[in-house]
């Protein structure tokens, strides 16, 4: 069954709205300026424009704006046609045939058809693609064979019947697979703009292609600014406002203030005492949920992590509610475990799962017991001193934090923590590589549903990248994407009781829970967004005068 980014029938509004004053019944503004260009910023720039490739938030963000898939997911998460203009579903749940729109074309004027999908899930279900998400397509019939080298990509339970027929055939009923098909691991993709620039496709923005929204234009592959245009194919391009989106790196929120207070931003990240400042401001956002930042510790090669006693030690030593009232000031807020809370219910009674879940122990502050618990675990691996680097990103936001648990861990005697700040890319290739000992990790969810968390620690899970492995907690996963698939309370119990194992075991530490804190111009409309900060759609953007 599906490993991550999974949707069940519990979900929250995960996508926001903002307010669009002055709309008409058609949902455009009576009064929108001449000049329809948005200046945004982001922290990090694109890592890659390819969709089976593009795995964090800003690659994601520019294929959700410049691709589009069978759905899209509006306000409050609902599913939405895109060029899927007709589904139905099997009595059994393992068939699904897509009746696709026909007048969808790419961004040279090339036709969109089902082959398209089937090209691009077969060139992700390949092993050799290495493609990141590629567990996402778990449900589908033969993907597991695949995966190992048993079978032929040709084999993967997609095929095209059709210009405009997609049939997709699963293993077994996963109640959640069109939300699903609204990520960009999903999106279809040209076979001949792949074919023509190999290894580089989605290395810079010229050698992609686009069927959506907007394409990318001035990206070369490590450049900071680079350019939405208006696409002139899309199918749907009369109800796209903004002509131009241009982003650029900002890594400090207080240059991003400044910039915006020069106008040359819309929007713009607040942090620490900038968000006390900017509460009352009309233009003001914030969300909590769907999110985490965590500790991921390597077990698989450092001799102390894979220690029970050591591992919740170093939870323990490190104050979580003052991290994120009095260190970062933004908002944040102390997790209640690794599934962030305000994101999912329980079924029955409407309980947040934070709280069903929590164990006091995985995110409580005890310097007395993480010293007591250090020191047990020290003897049991025959150590006195014990040294860690800790690995972060580069920005404002992550060096205070790492500074501020360094500081938190160095209390327990015989630990010395060094700290490596790196650029986001790099720390994502370390991670993925197992180059680190402790590393700051983060999770914005895109689907509201535990597993969406849970499934990141599962055995052999990619993204697992501290290799911690629990048969108990395996087996629970795997009950609530089998078994219990389509009993919505069972499955939630064995979610409950999975979170529970991974706090008791200490296979992660929760940090904070982010906010979102942003600061928008009053005259920019109908933005679109997901809370945890992954899928950003421009869409249905538009500026007023």
């Amino acid at each position: 069954m599906i490993k991550k980014l999974l949707l069940g029938v519990t979900s929250i509004a995960l996508a926001l709205t903002l307010v669009a004053c002055g709309q008409s019944k058609s949902g455009t503004s009576k009064q929108m300026a001449t000049d329809q260009t948005l200046n945004l910023s982001t922290t990090e720039t694109i890592s890659s424009l390819d969709n089976s490739s593009a795995s964090e938030s800003v690659s994601l963000t520019a294929l959700y704006s410049t691709n589009e898939g069978l759905y899209r997911l509006g306000n409050n998460s609902k599913i939405e046609n895109a060029l899927a203009t007709h589904t139905t579903v099997s009595k059994d749940g393992l068939k699904y045939t897509f009746t696709l729109r026909q007048n969808d074309k790419w961004n040279d004027g090339q036709p969109v058809t089902a082959k398209d999908f089937v090209y691009s899930w077969r060139r992700t279900a390949n092993p050799k693609t290495a493609a990141g998400y590629a567990y996402l397509f778990e449900g589908i019939k033969n993907f597991d064979a695949i995966q190992k080298g048993k079978m032929s990509p040709s084999k993967l339970g997609v095929s095209a019947p059709s210009k405009n027929k997609l049939v997709v055939t699963l293993s077994e009923p996963v109640p959640y697979f069109k939300l699903l098909l609204a990520f960009p691991t999903f999106f279809p993709e040209q076979q001949s703009a792949v074919t023509k620039y190999g290894k580089q496709y989605g290395t810079t923005s010229a050698k992609t292609a686009n069927n959506g929204p907007f394409t990318v234009s001035g990206w070369n592959g490590t450049n900071n600014t680079w350019t939405l245009k208006k696409n002139s194919n899309y199918w749907d391009k009369k109800h796209v406002h903004l002509s131009k989106i241009n982003f650029q790196v900002v890594k400090s929120p207080s240059t991003g203030l400044n910039l915006y207070n020069q106008k040359k931003l819309d929007v713009t990240p607040l942090s620490g005492t900038q968000v006390a400042n900017y509460t009352n401001n009309a233009g003001f956002s914030k969300f909590v949920g769907g999110s985490m930042m965590y500790l991921q510790l390597n077990q698989k090669h450092v001799k102390a992590l894979k220690n029970l006693q050591i591992r919740q030690a170093l939870s323990q030593i490190v104050n979580k509610n003052a991290l994120a009232t009095k260190v970062l000031r933004d908002g944040s807020t102390a997790p209640k475990g690794f599934v962030s809370t305000n994101f999912v219910q329980n079924p029955k009674t409407k309980a947040d799962f934070a709280s069903d879940a929590y164990v006091k122990a995985g995110v409580a502050y005890n310097p007395t017991q993480a010293k007591k618990l250090w020191a047990q675990g020290l003897k049991q691996i025959g150590q006195k001193k014990v040294t860690l680097t800790l690995l972060s990103d580069d920005t404002d936001q992550a060096k205070t934090t790492t500074q501020y648990l360094q500081d938190q861990f160095e209390k327990l005697p015989g630990l010395t923590v060094n700290i490596d700040n790196v650029p986001n890319k790099n720390r994502l290739a370390r991670s993925a590589s197992g180059n680190f000992d402790l590393v700051v990790s983060s999770w914005g969810a895109d689907f509201a549903d535990p597993i969406n968390f849970l499934s990141l620690e599962e055995t052999g899970n990619s993204t697992n990248n501290g290799g911690w492995s629990n048969k108990t907690y395996d087996q629970l996963i795997k009950a609530s994407q089998t078994t219990n698939a389509n009993n919505p309370q069972k499955r939630y119990q064995n979610l409950v009781d999975a979170e529970k194992v991974l706090m008791q075991n200490q296979g992660v530490i929760p940090l904070y829970q982010p906010a979102t804190t942003e600061l928008w111009r009053p005259n920019v409309h109908g933005y679109v967004w997901n809370p945890a900060g992954m899928s950003r759609g421009y869409k249905s953007v538009y500026i007023t005068k």
